[in-house]
């Protein structure tokens, strides 16, 4: 099996537990505090590494202490990191605020130097991005970067993913290039200005994403699963209940893993979603982000299947 190759940021999730967001000016006490790794691009990575698929991880470091947890994380889960050393900037880090009651999130990330990946830096991984089975990426690092590497790897006929998070607006050209998109509702609201509601809702708005050049919009609808939308399919894949919800944060990341792992393993995209919703489903019972990615044999036995080999 080739490489996925996914292209995103690292970045280290300060946690904090409360009650309640503090308003402006408030400070509060806050339930608990953890430090561990994050980042959509890092947490897909991992997510595919646990799954025991082959993966590479394209993104900039700082030369400090949350680099080599960047790469601690990386080698225990089985990722083979691609990293541009950036001493004159740092790892980046994310602000994580959790609602005790629900588990919900507010996130702020400053992806540090992960912001400076450039499209020369793209050009420069050329032969790994064309060497891939399924090319992921995310909109934390820039969006011009992320540009040139789909444009790479569509050329060279690897299945391509952009996971739309954060939303961000898009040039025109770039939706042709994603074999796959993978916004949840807000973004698919924010993308094509439709409100998404209800199932028919997401339905438009996939309309609009097919109506720009992609080639299968796979929304994810939180507790109601994921809608995958395209020629000749539009069928809802019901989230997977793997125990109590203890914390969401890396939900859509152990999706957007798990359906890469499921179309690079010869899954159809409606069973790669319904792959994915079981290790998204998995996720949300433990906490943290990376930490909360599940084995490939958690993840089957809730899916209900073995893999293709």
């Amino acid at each position: 099996m080739k490489p996925i190759v996914v292209l995103g940021v690292f970045v280290a999730d300060t946690a904090y537990r409360a009650d309640r967001q503090p308003r402006m000016g408030e400070t509060i006490l806050g339930n608990s505090f953890s430090l561990g790794p994050g980042g959509k691009g890092s947490n897909q990575a991992v997510a595919i590494g646990k799954l025991g698929a082959p993966v590479t991880m394209l993104t900039r470091l700082g030369a400090d202490d949350f680099a080599e947890m960047a790469m601690n994380t990386w080698r225990g889960a089985g990722v083979m990191p691609e990293v541009i050393v950036t001493p004159e900037s740092y790892t980046g880090a994310a602000y994580i605020f959790l609602e005790e009651a629900t588990g919900n999130n507010a996130i702020i990330v400053c992806p540090g130097a992960a912001r400076l990946i450039s499209p020369a830096d793209i050009e420069a991984k050329r032969a790994l991005i064309e060497g891939a089975s399924v090319f992921i990426t995310q909109l934390e690092q820039p969006i011009e970067a992320a540009h040139a590497a789909l444009a790479i790897a569509k050329a060279a006929g690897v299945t391509t993913i952009l996971n739309t998070a954060p939303a961000a607006a898009l040039p025109d050209a770039i939706y042709p290039l994603c074999d796959y998109m993978t916004p949840n509702e807000t973004e698919a609201e924010e993308m094509t200005g439709l409100k998404v509601t209800t199932l028919d809702d997401a339905r438009r708005a996939g309309d609009v994403l097919l109506s720009r050049g992609v080639g299968t919009a796979a929304i994810t609808l939180g507790e109601r699963g994921a809608l995958i939308h395209g020629k000749g399919v539009s069928e809802v894949v019901p989230a997977i209940s793997a125990g109590p919800v203890l914390e969401t944060t890396g939900a859509g990341d152990a999706f957007n893993g798990g359906f890469a792992v499921g179309l690079a393993r010869g899954l159809s995209p409606v069973e790669a979603a319904k792959f994915g919703c079981a290790v998204a489903g998995i996720s949300v019972t433990r906490k943290g982000t990376a930490p909360a990615m599940p084995s490939l044999a958690e993840a089957e036995a809730f899916y209900g299947a073995k893999l293709p080999a």
